[in-house]
């Protein structure tokens, strides 16, 4: 964990803990030791009554890349499931301040948060399909939960990203901000939520992600088979190769 406590730093804002990222010279890519920070994080959010909101965010440049290829697929911990947070329970509201690059896991950390604050120069993408691969930390059925479905698709399919005024119309982000300021934003909004009953915030959470995340389990089935047949294909290794060989994959559709 020693890394991680170098990847992952942990802020108190009163009664806000802020996990932030920094790993700014791989664009937060995310490995192992950064899921265990963000677990670490998470597990402090949960266990301190002193704390009744977190705020996840990267650095002013870049939230996160997603995965980080050279290191394997999407990382696990025992609690939180892939990069420590995506099928993590929680009972305190996660928001993501988002500055810069959120593409593939990186959005699909956003998707896991209960809010969004991003600023005008952020920009969401799941490139997965570029690499050969599949989103597979979740995006697959919250992103059309939280997106129009056609919009959803858009992205999946091409792999290209969109910005966060456009997300921001579409209800995805609920603060748009300067640049520079989503963290201050975050932490206005976090602030906002910690004014109320603890008890009640807690309660309406796990009511709302309950009546919402009742075909969870399908969506996840859903993705692990595609997700099986995907690094099964020849495709899949193209597209790792390529990447991390810095060239154009070359596909052959099997």
């Amino acid at each position: 964990m020693a890394e991680a406590a170098e990847t992952v730093v942990h802020e108190r804002h009163g009664r806000v803990l802020v996990i932030a990222l920094r790993r700014e010279h791989k664009r937060n890519a995310v490995d192992q030791d950064i899921s265990d920070g963000i677990e670490a994080g998470l597990d402090l959010l949960e266990s301190d009554p002193d704390l009744w909101a977190g705020v996840i965010t990267g650095t002013t440049t870049v939230f996160s890349a997603g995965t980080d290829l050279a290191a394997g697929y999407a990382p696990k911990t025992e609690r939180g499931g892939q990069y420590g947070v995506i099928r993590r329970p929680r009972t305190k509201p996660l928001i993501a301040a988002v500055e810069g690059l959120a593409l593939g896991g990186g959005f699909e950390i956003v998707l896991a948060c209960d809010l969004v604050v991003a600023s005008r120069t952020a920009a969401f993408g799941l490139p997965e399909v570029r690499r050969g691969l599949l989103a597979n930390c979740g995006a697959i059925f919250r992103a059309p939960r939280t997106l129009p479905v056609n919009v959803a698709r858009e992205l999946l399919l091409t792999g290209e990203p969109t910005d966060a005024a456009r997300l921001y119309q579409l209800g995805v982000v609920n603060r748009l901000t300067e640049p520079g300021e989503a963290l201050a934003g975050a932490l206005a909004t976090a602030e906002a939520i910690c004014r109320n009953s603890p008890t009640a915030v807690s309660q309406t959470l796990q009511a709302v992600e309950r009546a919402i995340s009742a075909d969870d389990e399908l969506g996840w089935q859903a993705t692990e088979d595609g997700f099986r047949t995907v690094v099964a294909s020849a495709d899949a290794t193209e597209g790792l190769t390529a990447f991390l060989e810095k060239r154009p994959p070359e596909w052959t559709g099997r």
